[in-house]
């Protein structure tokens, strides 16, 4: 049913997936509503003052190159930037900042304010609106009735929140904010699925009561490090982290007070996150550590707060001050906000469409912790494909949906919507099966070109790429047509004291390969073209993992072959003869849009993947329709 409103869009939520969510369809021309239970926190960040970090830097530089909003803001935000694993290898480098994050949330929230077609308003939604089997809008706890043809969720973890402080419970989405009530009973008594999650935070210090005296300083890196593809300002003064551990009495004091945790005596029944876990659970887990490494985050320039990361908790007040007080160069320290947890509800992402759109009810998107993340970077990600799919739905077209082989954001997608998560889903390289493909560097072949179909970045951004890309292939070939004379130095360099011609690299590129030479050893002719650094190392990648990188797209290619496999909505996976019990479930509760999704269910095994292949052939051999009926 088509609804004639003010807005097409609804946005519930201005966390990290609201505020892309909205920007985006905003800007891709639909009037859009955001919708938050406080104006003064939209882009708030809850819990580190840091964006990006291993794998989450890759993502933050792919919403980038797909028109969204955080890594400009970060840049203008940022105060230190570091790049994570330099000694590994390239595909599993990460760039991250701290950020001074009362600029960030001003920063985005004007943003937002100057957004052409895009409304904010504070509401808290209780209940969604649906017509005809489609969602048409939202109630507010007011009773108002906001209608519009798509609605996105990205409560984060307002709904049915609980914060914990020792046995001090209360109602909140985070400290400060109330949480949602509601909208989980309105969920579940629509036949959504609805789970209970569980995240923490860290104790927060005024840095003039803490000593660094002694304590290991980690400084930014040098360099014009950003995350935006195009530069966006001026740099805001950098500063340093500072790096203590706990120790044996800050463990001692903790395990004295288990009896006063609510993570210990039952009184929290969420699942935590497995990789962010509290300092209770370390010290539990792992008690052959003598120590745990904490950083401290200064949480910007205009203010004294410090966070202490790797310190998450919910022990009592009374208790983080005698902790803080055993770790060194805290002894002193005055704890202005104290670390909690806080419980929430969410829903399995295995009842979304890979697109983020639920199965259940058309019309309605969901993103952001709400499916079960953790990370500000994974929120928006999620918000910046659900706003785009709710676009491209309002004007009729196929939705979009990046493969695994195109980028993180689809490594992260397709992990929720196939295999589903029952803790706090937190993307690393390794989730990555072609993580050298997916490099950070190789970020703007892949995606710019599929964000100009689309419309989602600006001319400026199309001409940088442009020029880059030409630039690039004049260097390549450059490297690849330059010889190295056998009795030149370089030649006697490659082939060292040996005096097998076999050593000896015919061109530049191939003697990019030995990973013991560098650019500035191989040609220093090569930067008297302009080019810019980050490309003479992109190319260095390409040559050394030359061999590597034509394997993962052979494999990408074959697996790809499987996702054109459409799989119709209505299969009748109990019909199928050969499948187990499990699988059928499995099957039933993914419903996997094509044959390669089926295919990366957990416990599906070639057979049974033989056998729904055998059952779609009969299908269409029937003259039933492939999807939908």
């Amino acid at each position: 049913m088509a609804v004639k409103s003010e807005f097409e869009v609804i946005v519930v939520g201005g966390g990290h997936a609201g505020c892309e969510a909205a920007l985006c369809t905003a800007r891709l021309g639909h009037p859009t509503l955001l919708l938050t239970s406080n104006y003064d926190n939209i882009a708030l960040m809850s819990c580190n003052p840091a964006v990006g970090g291993l794998a989450k830097g890759h993502l933050v530089r792919e919403l980038d190159l797909l028109g969204g909003q955080m890594a400009k803001t970060t840049d203008l935000c940022a105060i230190q930037y570091r790049r994570l694993n330099t000694r590994k290898g390239a595909a599993v480098q990460s760039l991250r900042a701290q950020v001074d994050k009362r600029r960030y949330r001003d920063l985005m929230r004007r943003t937002i304010e100057l957004q052409d077609g895009l409304v904010v308003r504070e509401a808290e939604v209780s209940a969604l609106e649906e017509a005809d089997g489609r969602v048409v809008g939202v109630r507010t706890a007011l009773g108002e009735v906001l209608s519009a043809e798509r609605v996105i969720l990205t409560c984060g973890t307002f709904l049915e929140g609980v914060c914990h402080i020792g046995f001090h419970r209360f109602e909140a989405g985070r400290v400060n904010d109330f949480a949602t009530h509601g909208l989980s009973g309105w969920l579940r008594e629509r036949g959504f699925r609805v789970g209970r999650l569980k995240t923490g935070t860290v104790p927060r210090l005024d840095a003039a009561s803490v000593n660094l005296d002694g304590l290991e300083a980690q400084p930014g890196d040098p360099g014009e490090l950003r995350f935006a593809y195009v530069p966006t300002g001026v740099r805001l003064p950098q500063v340093a982290c500072h790096l203590t551990y706990t120790n044996q009495a800050t463990h001692e004091v903790i395990r004295a007070n288990l009896d006063r945790s609510p993570l210990f005596t039952g009184r929290i029944t969420g699942i935590g996150p497995r990789y962010c876990p509290s300092i209770e659970d370390k010290v539990c887990r792992y008690p052959e550590r003598e120590r745990h490494q904490l950083f401290l985050e200064p949480e910007g320039l205009d203010t004294s707060e410090l966070y202490v990361n790797g310190l998450p908790t919910s022990l009592p007040w009374d208790v983080q001050d005698r902790m803080l007080r055993t770790i060194p160069g805290l002894e002193r320290a005055r704890v202005l906000r104290y670390g909690y947890a806080v419980e929430y509800d969410y829903l399995p992402p295995t009842q979304l469409h890979p697109w983020l759109e639920t199965r259940a009810l058309p019309g309605l998107f969901i993103a952001g912790q709400l499916n079960g993340t953790s990370g500000y970077e994974e929120a928006a990600a999620q918000g910046l494909m659900a706003g785009l799919n709710a676009a491209l739905g309002l004007r009729g077209k196929e939705p979009f949906v990046l493969g695994r082989a195109e980028a993180y954001i689809g490594v992260l997608l397709d992990d929720l919507v196939t295999r589903g998560t029952d803790e706090p889903y937190r993307m690393f390289t390794s989730r990555a099966e072609f993580r050298l493909t997916l490099r950070e560097d190789s970020a703007e072949d892949r995606l710019l070109p599929l964000a100009a179909e689309l419309g989602l970045v600006s001319r400026e951004y199309l001409e940088t790429y442009e020029r880059r890309s030409s630039a690039y292939t004049r260097l390549r070939s450059l490297a690849r047509e330059t010889k190295i004379a056998p009795d030149s130095a370089l030649g006697r360099r490659l082939r060292g004291e040996s005096e097998d011609a076999s050593r000896l690299a015919p061109n530049l590129y191939e003697a990019l390969k030995r990973p013991e030479f560098t650019w500035s050893e191989l040609g220093l002719e090569l930067h008297d073209l302009g080019v810019e650094p980050d490309l003479l190392s992109k190319l260095a990648v390409e040559a050394r993992y030359e061999g590597y990188l034509l394997r993962e797209q052979r494999e990408a290619a074959r697996l790809g072959q499987l996702e054109t496999v459409l799989l119709p909505d209505v299969l009748d996976y109990d019909a199928i003869h050969g499948l187990s019990n499990e699988v059928r479930e499995k099957l039933r509760k993914v419903r996997p849009a094509t044959l390669g999704q089926a295919g990366r269910i957990p416990g599906m095994t070639p057979a049974a993947l033989s056998a729904v292949l055998i059952a779609l052939r009969l299908r269409h051999k029937e003259g039933k329709k492939v999807r939908g009926s």
